[in-house]
């Protein structure tokens, strides 16, 4: 069927094959649109072949597998693959494109290339999350220079870069900028990253004539000039997505934006730093092709003014959006610049309210008037009625965040349980719900897991409201979720004490076997719980977890019983001055590295005293720039 029209309704006809045919010798649907492909019809083919033992079965085996595994991307999927025989092992070398690496001392880039020398994306991960939440030295590592040495020196095909919370030179990005990579990069993401300034970016724009996403957002960077910006608009044809969102960079021109998006007919995206939106008509009404834009900013006005200055402020900021566009994220839109959203709110499908100043009716007014809207990332204050607005009028709802905001703003509005359980009836198409919380109950939990069945990342965390919960413990409502919620795959749970037992820790063990990656805070009672937890979570490869009440042994063996475990984080965790008893988990490329407090250390009267623990497998082995203040188990 090699190069052949088909219209795919489902896998049915390789299934029935599987089961009926044991005389196959060629199978070829190379460079057709069949992608309903399960592996495991594909390996039982395989058997029925090699046992019949057909000479020319051997000989066509290979072909056909070249053939159908670079449909298959899942990496889980690849990594069984690459298990199965010495054939599919290289096959997947030869044809993997996209690698993740969830630590950047996992593996080496020396390693990775010869592993997968046609690589053309690499996503890279260096500090650890707790980075975010100032939990983590700042000398602690991740740095990127010898992945960018490695790639440039191997002429590597690499074109898409993504770098996450890792520490990026100047030099790093001069090196790949004159490199033959990058003279091909289409794609680089530095993201929460730090120690470059715009002298780096400048190498890039300068240089890098085919990049087509620029991604720097939330980044650190030391602002000389904002030649970078005028360069990418001078060189740059093809860009697509250029995003500085969350950044300190204020040199920015909106005649050198404008200018971007006039050459650049296939900009999609677009986020910047504070810059009025006054001053971007130009701008939007170059970029016929936008879709998304987040950023600018408007100017504020006195507490007091009346309906004259009102109307002038609307009016300068009444902006003719582009045709396409339905992502948008405005920084600091009030109530009064609101208006301007109507125009193309019941066209939005992504809506970023996290740094709107908006109170909770001004939440209410926007959102009853988005009815398509699948993806919003707002602050608590938007409260309980707001969940109840979203319910009524946001039923394609798919993806949820709500951060805190300031007490104040919490004064005016927060969200509890009776919110959770308006959300949960009305948008059952969600998949991702992120959100803090003033109080929570068992029934609201439940209500999670009887109606959200397309929930695959669900993280939930009780803010200090108030201090006695009426319905602790949550264990029966925590087990109905995880029993309901079948899709999960990404679950973080951050309670107040007595909030789980240790009943409760062992339902998380038993009710998640497909969770990956997992979040705990104040949760089980003793040992006990965190054991009882381990003969569970099948599928656990990132465990952190934080205020938690185990022992170091018992650490040690929840760890030996996880055995798809790859990384481990627990923070504020009392652990003797020796670290002795975590030595029962050391196994074979298992690296555990203890990190003392980032404050004073307390001391109970036992001597224990508060710490983190990092441990995750390598295959390079202990890293040689592990800092100082922190030392191997």
């Amino acid at each position: 069927m090699e190069e052949s029209t088909i219209t795919e309704n489902d896998g049915e006809w390789l299934h029935e094959l599987t089961l009926k045919n044991t005389v196959l010798e060629q199978l070829n649907f190379y460079m057709t649109d069949v992608v309903k492909v399960k592996p495991g019809d594909l390996e039982l083919i395989a058997e029925k072949m090699c046992i019949l033992g057909l000479s020319k079965a051997r000989s066509y085996n290979n072909t056909v597998w070249e053939c159908v595994i670079p449909y298959i991307q899942e990496p889980q999927d690849r990594a069984a693959i690459s298990l199965v025989c010495k054939s599919w092992y290289e096959i997947d070398a030869i044809t993997r494109k996209h690698i993740t690496i969830a630590l950047c001392y996992t593996t080496t880039a020396d390693l990775l290339l010869r592993r997968f020398p046609h690589l053309e994306s690499l996503k890279l991960k260096g500090q650890p999350r707790a980075v975010m939440f100032s939990l983590v030295p700042n000398e602690w590592g991740g740095y990127v220079t010898p992945w960018i040495k490695e790639i440039v020196e191997s002429s590597s095909r690499i074109k898409a870069l993504h770098f996450r919370r890792m520490i990026v030179k100047d030099s790093d990005l001069e090196l790949l900028a004159t490199s033959e990579t990058g003279k091909g990069l289409e794609v680089l993401k530095l993201d929460y990253c730090r120690g470059f300034s715009t002298d780096g970016l400048l190498h890039i724009s300068r240089f890098c004539r085919s990049i087509k996403t620029l991604f720097m957002e939330e980044c650190t960077i030391l602002e000389n000039d904002g030649e970078w910006l005028h360069e990418l608009a001078l060189k740059n044809t093809v860009l697509e997505n250029l995003n500085f969102y969350l950044t300190d960079l204020v040199k920015i021109s909106s005649e050198d934006l404008e200018l971007i998006a006039r050459k650049c007919a296939s900009l999609v995206s677009m986020k910047i730093s504070d810059c009025d939106t006054s001053d971007l008509c130009g701008f939007f009404q170059s970029a016929t092709s936008l879709e998304e834009f987040g950023g600018g900013s408007f100017s504020a006005l006195p507490e007091q003014v009346d309906e004259g200055v009102l109307n002038e402020q609307l009016k300068r900021y009444s902006i003719a959006f582009p045709p396409r566009l339905c992502r948008l994220g405005l920084t600091f839109l009030g109530k009064t610049e609101m208006p301007i959203v109507f125009s193309i709110a019941s066209r939005l499908r992504k809506l970023d309210l996290l740094y709107a100043m908006l109170d909770t009716e001004g939440h209410c007014l926007l959102l009853q008037r988005c009815p398509n809207l699948e993806i919003l990332a707002a602050r608590i204050v938007i409260g309980d009625r707001g969940l109840e607005v979203l319910a009524q009028f946001c039923k394609r709802m798919k993806r949820l965040k709500f951060e805190r905001g300031d007490e104040n703003e919490e004064a005016e509005g927060v969200i509890s349980h009776k919110g959770l359980i308006a959300l949960s009836r009305g948008c059952i198409e969600l998949e991702h719900l992120s959100l803090y919380v003033s109080d929570i109950t068992n029934a609201s939990l439940k209500c999670v897991g009887t109606y959200l069945k397309n929930l695959q990342n669900f993280r939930l965390v009780l803010i200090e409201k108030q201090q006695k919960f009426a319905d602790f413990p949550l264990d029966n409502g925590v087990r109905s979720l995880l029993m309901g919620c079948h899709k999960l795959r990404r679950f973080a749970l951050c309670l107040r004490p007595g909030g789980l037992t240790d009943v409760g820790l062992s339902y998380i063990g038993r009710y998640s076997p497909k969770v990956r990656w997992m979040l705990l805070h104040y949760v089980g009672e003793s040992d006990k719980g965190i054991l009882e937890f381990s003969k569970g979570c099948p599928s656990l490869r990132k465990l952190e977890m934080s205020a938690c009440c185990f022992s170091e042994r018992a650490l040690a063996v929840a760890v030996l019983r996880l055995t798809s475990l790859r990384y481990l984080w627990v923070t504020n965790y009392r652990i003797t001055a020796s670290g002795g008893n975590l030595i029962h988990m050391v196994r074979p490329n298992w690296i555990t590295e203890l990190i003392p407090a980032t404050q004073a250390p307390v001391h109970n009267v036992n001597g224990e005293v508060l710490a983190h623990i990092l441990a995750y497998y390598s295959l390079a082995g202990q890293r040689t720039d592990l800092p100082s203040t922190m030392r191997h188990l």
